[in-house]
């Protein structure tokens, strides 16, 4: 059996009101990683009212699989509502419930790869830093760049969004949401090269010409990554 079957039987033999006891319980927290299979699994078994009622308590780990249970609601077909509100957690200020953000948006893609661009589209249009890193982290998912549309939707997105990065002014940049949008820069090149080379590796490459202090950090830290390394 595996570990998500486990979780799953588990959350199963439970009565609703008690699973957000068992999921504090084997959350990983405190410490460096959270149980994001159990949030998966959560999130695919958790009705509308009982994500609700997750996200409602504001822990940080019972928000995290209410989020990720948004993304399950939308690839069923959910409404623009459903959109607003995963909107709205993009801009939370926690790192947990960012991550959750873009599984939010990848298991979307899994189900309707074309919605998830046209959101991403959108959301890269944000003026909010953390939006935009939710929209190009929910597209650059090794799982999704097999589908040619979405490949070149993450080339696309993470050059639009480090143009826009390096347009900021130097002050700005400072902030930590600015910050985190840059760290998934940091790496969502490298997935989405690895995932289109022909139309990404030359895009990659050309910011190694860039003056800018934050691109050539953004370019350091993809050719670090095995994915890229192969490439180059």
């Amino acid at each position: 059996m595996t570990r998500a079957q486990e979780y799953r039987d588990a959350l199963l033999s439970l009565p609703v009101d008690r699973r957000p006891a068992y999921l504090t319980e084997h959350s990983g927290l405190p410490g460096p990683r959270a149980n994001l299979e159990l949030a998966q699994v959560m999130a695919e078994l958790a009705d509308p009212p009982s994500i609700d009622a997750l996200i409602a308590t504001g822990d940080e780990y019972l928000v995290l699989c209410g989020v990720v249970g948004l993304g399950r609601l939308l690839a069923d077909g959910a409404g623009e509502d459903v959109e607003r509100r995963l909107h709205g957690h993009a801009g939370d200020a926690r790192w947990r419930v960012h991550e959750a953000v873009a599984m939010a948006l990848q298991r979307l893609g899994d189900g309707d790869p074309v919605r998830l661009l046209r959101l991403c589209a959108t959301w890269a249009g944000d003026p909010d830093p953390l939006v935009q890193r939710a929209a190009v982290a929910g597209v650059c998912e090794p799982r999704l760049l097999h589908v040619p549309d979405v490949a070149r939707a993450a080339v696309d997105l993470c050059d639009r969004l480090t143009t826009s990065l390096a347009a900021r002014p130097p002050a700005e940049r400072r902030r930590s949401d600015v910050r985190v949008l840059r760290q998934g820069l940091g790496y969502c090149w490298s997935v989405a090269v690895a995932g289109d080379p022909e139309r990404g590796l030359p895009r990659f490459l050309a910011l190694a010409s860039s003056s800018d202090r934050d691109v050539a950090w953004i370019v350091r830290e993809n050719r670090r990554k095995a994915r890229l390394a192969r490439l180059l």
